[in-house]
């Protein structure tokens, strides 16, 4: 059986952060991994531990255990470049259950005697109508929020070196 549907639009959206960390590249690097990672925490301080494997193709999922003999969980995308410690992409569906393809760059440059963290996350799919805008809502404060995150693990992880 074939159900034709009408014509929807490819939505888009973009959403551009920059953050300045009083610590070196090195360390920056490692706060971000640990902020997509173990370390994840939401805008209410719940905990949102994820996985991310950096190499190459590895995934970034969430892992929410096993269930009789099968693993349940969320796979939010695949790492496209690594390049520590000045650059990690990632690219996959996110946290959108809909046709949508997203792309996400930490992108890391020393700066005096810090690191300028830059972060560009490109969307596009089709987007629910009544999720679209919620999205386009809430998605940059979350990501400001992680931005926040690596700033404060990162400048934690450089005062105990010291």
């Amino acid at each position: 059986m074939t159900t034709l549907t009408e014509t929807e639009a490819v939505e888009t959206l973009e959403i551009r952060k920059e953050i300045l960390i009083a610590a070196s590249p090195e360390i920056a690097f490692e706060a971000v991994l640990e902020e997509l990672g173990p370390g994840s925490v939401l805008p209410d301080g719940k905990p949102f531990p994820m996985k991310i494997e950096p190499w190459p193709g590895g995934r970034w999922y969430r892992d929410m255990g096993e269930t009789g003999g099968h693993k349940y969980g969320h796979l939010w995308g695949h790492v496209q470049v690594i390049k520590a410690p000045t650059l990690l992409e990632l690219n996959g569906p996110m946290p959108m259950s809909f046709p949508a393809m997203n792309h996400v760059q930490y992108r890391l440059k020393a700066e005096g005697d810090g690191t300028r963290l830059s972060f560009v996350h490109r969307a596009m799919g089709f987007f629910p109508p009544d999720t679209f805008q919620s999205l386009k809502d809430g998605m940059p404060e979350g990501w400001g929020h992680g931005m926040q995150r690596i700033k404060e693990v990162a400048e934690r992880k450089a005062q105990r070196r010291g």
